[in-house]
């Protein structure tokens, strides 16, 4: 199943994206079509474990044939899946070979791979939507990057998980664009910073779950900046797959339902290329995912 957030007037409601019908709000529908109350929000969907999921497929069920149930999904605003996160997005760093070494020769260094997962983190003031600007400000960046990257959304609460049973503990995946400042990346020598900018983290359209979404591992994604292809790669080329970062994170470091990790961009990011064509005011960067769908987002240059 697909999950979004969306606008209804002033309130952020959950619903069911289903292509071919539109969007289906979980809330009121479920009143109207169970008789109970289902989840309000995607966080306490999450929390709410197996039986709310199980609610959720009744409720698709029962209003395939309520053509007025279904809202269009073009009308819609879509917001950030969790609008208001409760910790950091955990984020991995430099998890595709081709990257590493397009990162190592745009520096003039020797690619090195890393051993274990490097792990930084984006402050929940960075999230934003699919549809929301990224905000520009080239006093703080004059090299304004884009990262497409598959989200893990935790189910469950984990910690010490092992590898063979870290997907146990996954809700679903999204697709997170980890929004770069090169140059403060290099400045402060360390990536938080330059990560961390406001609205640097755009999130969407929708959760998919586990289940819909199958193996994490062969699903191609791509980046499009105003159309022509930058990234265009394939999740079964990570260094470290969706078992192992959630394993290795989870070694003495609780996760908690609605966390989420970005798991590493592909080569084709403008630091790469030569010569470095960094996104700019007006452009529109398009990043899609096999089996989760399109997350857009344009430039607003911010003085």
């Amino acid at each position: 199943m697909k999950f979004v957030t969306f606008q209804s007037g002033a309130e952020q409601r959950l619903g069911i994206l289903q292509d071919g019908k539109g969007i289906l709000d979980v809330v009121k529908s479920g009143k109207a079509l169970l008789g109970r109350d289902l989840p309000a929000t995607m966080l306490a969907l999450i929390e709410s474990g197996k039986s709310a999921l199980d609610d959720a497929r009744k409720l698709a069920d029962a209003a395939q044939s309520k053509a007025d149930a279904w809202t269009a999904a073009a009308g819609v605003k879509l917001l950030a899946p969790i609008p208001h996160m409760r910790k950091n997005v955990f984020c991995v760093g430099r998890n595709y070979k081709l990257h590493i070494e397009e990162g190592a020769r745009a520096r003039g260094v020797a690619p090195s791979f890393p051993k274990v997962p490097e792990f930084f983190s984006k402050p929940p003031t960075t999230v934003i939507g699919n549809g929301d600007e990224i905000l520009w400000d080239p006093r703080a960046t004059k090299q304004l990057d884009y990262e497409v990257e598959l989200g893990i959304v935790i189910g469950k609460r984990a910690k010490n998980v092992t590898e063979a049973n870290a997907l146990d503990y996954v809700f679903g995946y999204t697709i997170i664009n980890d929004v770069s400042a090169r140059e403060v990346q290099r400045d402060h020598g360390q990536w938080f910073k330059g990560k961390s900018l406001d609205t640097f983290c755009p999130i969407g359209p929708c959760i998919v779950t586990a289940d819909e979404f199958g193996n994490p591992s062969g699903h191609r994604l791509t980046t499009r900046i105003n159309g022509g292809i930058r990234q265009d790669s394939n999740t079964s080329d990570l260094l470290f797959n969706c078992p192992q970062i959630v394993m290795w994170l989870s070694l003495g470091l609780t996760l908690e339902p609605g966390d989420m990790i970005a798991t590493g961009t592909p080569s084709g990011v403008a630091l790469g290329m030569n010569p470095q064509a960094w996104m700019q005011h007006g452009d529109l960067c398009e990043l899609e995912i096999e089996g989760i769908g399109v997350l857009a987002n344009r430039v607003r240059r911010v003085d």
